[in-house]
């Protein structure tokens, strides 16, 4: 078999074997394969080597793209320093070490089988386990055959590279995994199933199944079943109500705590005193049942991380140039007057002076500005910025933790907590409720001890039996947990299911304009007029190259591959344009009052006129690009809310947003970070409910401050700031349909309260009148939980599929 490399015309247009994606450059054929770029051709050989081409049965085309990865080796160089090191490790002795990395490539099978057959690849790896859900791999290996930067660029050459940053090796505390609710809940489960089992025979108590020696046995193994159900499982539910109590409030927990133990101290009476069966099993089932539902909800919000910082945004490394060689060493140990190297796509990651190459620096995800800005021998580039282009060599002139982006996160909004949302309406009819059945047992009592006081105590304490709210305090996690759910499989994850709360009281709503509205994969540029000559369009350039006006910026890059021509006594005048001279000729680049041109009407966006010697050439229109459907999507938002936009940008696009959006929407623009706090702070002054909504690391004070703050992103995975929500920025169409499901939740808990309220009061009727017998007893209360925590599922699914938020009912 022929294992020799040849290049083949573009037009071929053939699928690449590693990746899928069209090899729209060139196509490398080797081993009677395709791909794309040489990246993909190295992970390929690989696997060939070690035997692991298994990884491409499992699914077609699993691989990512290594089209433009660096092969750098160098660039993991940090990965030696120790301090660096043991802040990755998770656990390390003599011989192995154990590390998490998040790889945000995991998609499919074959990524899995992979990663759990690193040890293939090499001895000094002992295993690998993938969480599909966070996208991470847990590896085991030995550092004495193989170093963490070793491992790194193994997992790099074959196109899995980790996301490493700051945040990873920041002292944080650790991820609180809650397992004594998983303990509690396994107890309960446990005795729960062997209470039902002791009590079988009282089920079928009409037919002989047992002795009568043998009843009383297992009367006494469900009262030793039940005390790590009541004084282990049941513990949380006793503490929350008797913190609601000294508070001197009725929380959810209240009644369910004096449910508890009048259950357990009746069934004791009964068992002890009167010789009966008692109603242990139920006990089992209702602290089971709630248990499980608290689980339930936890789980599905767990696997994201809502409260990012810039060191989550920041990288571990960064290159220094130290008497002319390169060298990485940690972020952490940069100090002022260290000359860096940033090379493109890479992130700036100290407020520097530039001193060498030319700097195109992307602001978009600090300031919110999405055109690169030009920068000139001597200025100061901020940090957070990401370089486009060559090489650029840099002074650093503050540390990392000093810089402007730095400054953002010291903000009062980032120190304090947020409150909690709104009471949660299943407490607020708690207290009702508790009262409401406390009135109605005591007034059974009272009515039987005329005639039968024992009658009147077995009334009494089987109205408190029988009404124990289990359904109703399973009605709302149920219902919100699949929400989080129903939202999540759409790309919004949501923080918490108080979220959901927020989302129901929402009347105002605010966009951040540029990444949110806008998309600058959809912007475009036209040039409109007389023909323009290659030294026509030298000039231009060499204008706008002088300018960081963001139209001008636009302009620059259109005109790319052209080749400036000298211009002398370049003036820009701000809000007008661009003056120059060549060879003797006034030339103007601007707006319709500063050209002297006139303006055509009717044209959406921004027109920048060109003239030379007052005679107008043409112009340049420059549209704003607006993602598809956004109008809509605002529009729908709007009924019934106020609508506000902030942008970064200048206001030349004002115009062109009124017409698309309508006059009723409120625009403010250079809008900084801090201005965009002040102003959501001041709409929350006034009693407005406020959805943040935005892309950029300058919305973070912003996001954090409103009632709601949804951050928006390419992928899950990336970095986004701090919020309450995480919103794939594929899913925007679907924003109105999730703040309507909202409100539409808290129907369906008022429905499955109602639903409980209803099994209450039959029970009740019956309970009244002493007639409540274990059997009764054990079928309705399991039954009310069953049939809320159905309904509640069923109903949330069904509505969500009916309102295009599924796909398919269950």
């Amino acid at each position: 078999m022929s294992k020799t490399q040849k290049i083949v015309p573009e037009q071929l247009a053939k699928t690449c074997f590693h990746c899928g994606e069209q090899c729209a450059v060139e196509v490398i054929a080797f081993d009677e394969k395709d791909f794309c770029c040489a990246g993909c051709k190295l992970v390929y050989e690989v696997l060939m080597e070690s035997d692991l081409c298994t990884y491409y049965t499992l699914e077609q085309n699993p691989g990512g793209t290594q089209r433009g990865v660096s092969s750098r080796a160098n660039r993991f160089d940090y990965l030696l320093d120790q301090e660096i090191v043991h802040k990755l490790i998770d656990f390390e002795n003599e011989t192995d070490s154990h590390v998490t990395f998040t790889i945000p490539l995991i998609h499919c099978a074959s990524c899995i089988w992979l990663l759990e057959n690193l040890h293939q690849l090499n001895e000094g790896i002992i295993s690998g386990r993938v969480d599909f859900l966070k996208k991470s791999v847990h590896i085991k290996f030995r550092h004495e055959h193989l170093t963490l930067r070793d491992l790194v660029v193994l997992l790099s050459s074959i196109g899995y590279e980790p996301a490493i940053n700051l945040a990873d090796i920041a002292s944080k505390p650790a991820k609180s995994v809650d397992k004594k609710l998983i303990f509690k809940l396994a107890v309960a489960g446990f005795c729960f199933g062997n209470m039902m089992f002791f009590s079988l025979p009282e089920y079928f108590s009409e037919a002989e199944l047992l002795a009568d020696n043998f009843r009383g046995l297992f009367n006494y193994l469900n009262v030793l079943l039940s005390l790590p159900v009541v004084f282990y499982s049941a513990t949380d539910y006793f503490k929350s109500a008797w913190m609601a109590l000294r508070r001197r409030i009725v929380n959810m927990d209240v009644p369910i705590a004096i449910g508890i133990i009048t259950l357990f101290l009746f069934s004791l009476y009964e068992i002890f005193i009167v010789g009966q069966e008692g109603y242990l099993d139920t006990l089992g089932g209702l602290l089971f049942f709630l248990l499980l539902g608290k689980l339930y909800q936890q789980k599905t919000y767990d696997t994201l991380a809502f409260d990012r910082d810039y060191k989550a945004y920041f990288p571990v490394a960064v290159t220094r140039v130290k008497r002319g060689m390169e060298e990485v060493i940690p972020l952490t140990k940069l100090s002022v007057g260290d000359i860096i190297r940033v090379r493109h796509e890479e992130l700036i990651p100290a407020d520097s002076i530039l001193i060498e190459g030319e700097a195109a620096i992307d602001y978009s995800f600090v300031t919110g500005e999405e055109v690169p800005v030009l920068k000139r021998l001597g200025e100061l580039v901020y940090a957070g910025g990401r370089q486009k282009g060559s090489a650029v060599t840099l002074t650093v002139q503050k540390s990392p933790s000093q810089g402007y982006l730095t400054d953002l996160w010291n903000n009062e909004a980032f120190l304090k907590k947020k409150e909690a949302s709104l009471e949660s309406l299943a407490t607020r009819i708690s207290g009702k409720f508790t009262v409401t059945v406390l009135l109605i047992a005591f007034a059974a009592l009272a009515y039987w001890s005329f005639t039968d006081v024992s009658l009147g105590v077995r009334a009494f304490t089987a109205v408190l039996i029988i009404t124990c709210p289990c359904a109703l305090a399973m009605s709302t996690p149920f219902t919100l947990g699949n929400t989080l759910r129903i939202f999540g499989q759409g790309k919004f994850y949501l923080k918490n299911a108080e979220v959901i709360e927020r989302m129901a009281q929402v009347d105002t709503v605010v966009f951040d304009k540029t990444g949110t509205l806008t998309n600058p994969a959809e912007a475009s540029i036209t040039y409109e007029g007389e023909p323009l000559t290659q030294q026509t369009k030298g000039i231009v350039k060499f204008l706008v190259n002088q300018s960081t006006h963001p139209l001008s910026n636009r302009i620059n890059s259109w005109l790319e591959d052209v080749s400036v021509e000298l211009v002398a006594g370049v003036t820009e005048l701000k809000g007008k344009g661009l003056l120059g001279y060549y060879k003797g000729q006034e030339i103007r680049l601007g707006s319709d009052t500063f050209t002297g041109a006139k303006a055509t009407d009717g044209l959406a966006g921004n027109q920048v006129f060109v003239a030379v010697e007052g005679e107008v050439l043409g112009f340049f229109w420059i549209q704003s690009g607006l993602r598809p459907g956004i109008s809509d999507v605002v529009n729908r938002i709007g009924a019934g809310r106020k609508i506000h936009f902030l942008s970064g940008d200048h206001g030349h696009e004002r115009e062109h947003l009124v017409n698309v959006f309508g006059s009723n929407v409120v625009m403010n623009f250079n809008q900084g970070p801090a201005d965009k706090l002040k102003y959501v702070k001041k709409m929350r002054r006034r009693g407005r409910h406020v959805l943040m909504i935005g892309d950029g690391l300058n919305d973070a004070g912003a996001l954090r401050e409103s009632h709601v703050g949804i951050a928006l992103t390419a992928a899950a995975s990336n970095f986004s700031p701090a919020s309450d929500a995480i919103m794939d920025a594929s899913a925007l169409s679907r924003l109105p349909a999730y703040l309507e499901f909202s409100k539409l939740s808290k129907t369906i808990i008022k429905a499955s309260f109602g639903l409980s309220f209803t099994y209450n009061a039959i029970g009740i009727f019956f309970a009244v009148q002493g007639l409540v017998s274990p059997v009764f007893c054990a079928v309705l209360m399991p039954l009310s939980s069953i049939s809320v925590v159905i309904f509640t599922t069923v109903t949330t699914n069904y509505l969500a599929y009916k309102r295009g938020l599924k796909t398919k009912i269950m």
